[in-house]
């Protein structure tokens, strides 16, 4: 069996011009839709449901090789760097890797 290369992106985004959760949304939807559909990478929001102006949004992607998952994940970031409407705060990166750089059965 081969190995598979799996990461994580947690992304903190501040929306300056939102002014309810409604506005909010309409600045986040873009974004996660972009991600999912052009993309094709699993996103969602993770924290600040409830909060006008900050957004986490959290994504993974899986790849065959090394290379190709830094290539999906730098294009993801310039994704949402360049977003209309929000302001990326911080990123935060986290590769997932057995111990054994294999796959574990559950």
């Amino acid at each position: 069996m081969g190995v598979m290369h799996a990461a994580a992106l947690r992304f903190e985004l501040w929306i300056p011009d939102s002014r309810s959760l409604k506005s909010k949304r309409a600045a986040v939807r873009p974004i996660v839709d972009g991600l999912r559909h052009k993309l094709r990478v699993s996103v969602a929001e993770v924290d600040h449901q409830d909060t006008w102006q900050r957004a986490a949004l959290g994504v993974a992607a899986v790849a065959e090789s090394d290379g190709h998952l830094r290539e999906v994940l730098a294009t993801v970031e310039r994704f949402v760097d360049r977003a209309a409407g929000v302001e990326l705060l911080g990123v935060e990166r986290a590769e997932l890797v057995p111990p054994d750089g294999g796959l574990q059965e559950w």
